[in-house]
């Protein structure tokens, strides 16, 4: 397990949240499958939830307002130490502004933004709130990964704003794994994945569990559905799922 204390280095995913539109469901399903426990915000933060793990906040949740889209979906945010500037680059590469850069009391900065295939994103400057603050442990975030009909513009959009190396795996899939340094030991941050002929273009989530074969029936058993049942792969026994609300996932065991 990962303790993290502190903000982490640029371009490195640190935050997740979900817009739903029923909370009390939600609460039910995440507890269930990941074990987590909730904490209200309270009125000031617009009733935001924080998604806890051993007593420490991973993620965020919070109902989607009364007019807002149907659609929900698990938000992932990357560390910047400028929003202001990360968003300028981001910007110039031809991403497309959703919310400008704002403070969210005294957590931190904040902005939203679409790559150029369609992508959304957040950007997190971490004050008081530095982000997730546990990792490589069950029911934490294990890998983002970019599902992506244009790898090529993808890959140029996030390198020009974080200035990734990007390592081409081996292998018939067109995978590109996404790092911070050029060192060996570097375990990477997320990586991009061409889907082609998917209508797909957007950032989701892999969240660790000891089983992925038994936090596939527990989704099950709390009303989400499987898209992909658990299959081993170099990497992990993998699986994929939506929760009830249609907000997609991945499960990783090791």
């Amino acid at each position: 397990m990962v303790h993290v204390t502190g903000n982490q280095p640029n371009g490195t995913p640190n935050w997740l949240d979900l817009g739903i539109p029923d909370l009390d469901r939600a609460k039910e399903f995440y507890g269930a499958v990941f074990g987590w426990e909730f904490q209200d915000y309270g009125e000031e933060a617009g009733h935001y939830h924080a998604c806890l793990l051993q007593g420490e906040p991973i993620a965020g949740m919070m109902r989607n307002p009364d007019d807002a889209p149907s659609e929900c979906w698990w938000q992932i945010y990357f560390a910047t130490d400028d929003v202001d500037g990360t968003l300028k680059r981001a910007t110039d590469a031809g991403g497309t502004l959703v919310l400008p850069a704002d403070d969210v009391m005294d957590q931190g900065r904040m902005a939203m933004l679409k790559d150029p295939t369609g992508a959304q994103f957040g950007l997190w400057q971490g004050r008081a709130h530095i982000g997730t603050r546990i990792k490589g442990e069950p029911g934490a975030m294990a890998w983002s990964e970019l599902s992506t009909t244009d790898s090529k513009a993808a890959l140029d959009f996030y390198g020009a704003v974080f200035g990734y190396v990007q390592e081409r795996m081996p292998g018939d899939l067109d995978y590109t794994a996404l790092k911070l340094t050029a060192q060996a030991d570097d375990p990477g941050v997320g990586g991009v994945m061409s889907e082609p002929g998917s209508n797909l273009n957007a950032w989701l989530t892999y969240f660790l569990v000891e089983s992925a074969d038994d936090a596939v029936g527990r989704v099950r058993e709390g009303g989400g559905s499987v898209v992909a049942e658990p299959e081993d792969s170099p990497y992990g026994r993998l699986a994929v799922v939506d929760d009830p609300f249609g907000a997609r996932f991945k499960l990783m065991s090791q």
